[in-house]
C-alpha cells in the first residue's frame, strides 16, 4: 500500500497574533482626522494625550501623558462643567541625526465634559514624571448622601 502524504505543523513559525481591529480603526480614525483638520486649516491640528479619567466618590481623577513637559507650558481650566488642558511639547535640541520619530511634538488639547456640577474653586493639578494628575472635586449636592431611616 503507498504512503499517504501528512500534513506537519512548522514548529519554528511563530504563533499568529490575533487580529484585533477596533484599536487599529481608533488610532486610524484618529489619525485620518488630523490629517483631514491640518489640510483644511493649512497648519497642524493640536493632538490629544492618552489620558484616563477615574471617577471616585467625591471626585473625579483626569490622568494625562505628556512626556517631556514643562508645567510651565501647559493650561488647565475649568469652563462651566468642561475641563481643558492645553499646551505644548517642546521640540528638543538634538545633537545627532534623528534617524527615526514617533513621539509627538506641537501643541495639544485636551476637553471632557463632567457628568455633573464640579467644585471649581478646589481643583488640585500636578505634574510628576510625565503624568498630569488632575482632581476636580464634586459639588457637595451631587455627592452621595447616606440618609438614616429612623424608626415610625
Amino acid at each position: 500500500m503507498p504512503a499517504l502524504p501528512t500534513r506537519r505543523r512548522d514548529m519554528t513559525a511563530r504563533p499568529a497574533r490575533r487580529f484585533q481591529p477596533f484599536p487599529e480603526f481608533d488610532q486610524l480614525q484618529a489619525q485620518m482626522g488630523e490629517l483631514l483638520e491640518s489640510a483644511l486649516s493649512g497648519e497642524a491640528a493640536p493632538w490629544v494625550p492618552a489620558v484616563d479619567i477615574e471617577e471616585a466618590d467625591d471626585a473625579w481623577i483626569v490622568e494625562a501623558e505628556l512626556p517631556g513637559v514643562d508645567k510651565k507650558d501647559v493650561d488647565v481650566q475649568m469652563n462651566d462643567n468642561e475641563l481643558v488642558v492645553r499646551g505644548e511639547i517642546k521640540e528638543r535640541e538634538r545633537q545627532g541625526i534623528l534617524r527615526r520619530r514617533t513621539r509627538r511634538v506641537g501643541e495639544f488639547e485636551f476637553r471632557v465634559t463632567m457628568p455633573s456640577q464640579a467644585d471649581p474653586e478646589n481643583i488640585d493639578a500636578k505634574l510628576d514624571h510625565g503624568v498630569l494628575t488632575i482632581r476636580v472635586p464634586k459639588a457637595q449636592e451631587t455627592q452621595p448622601r447616606r440618609i438614616e431611616i429612623s424608626d415610625a
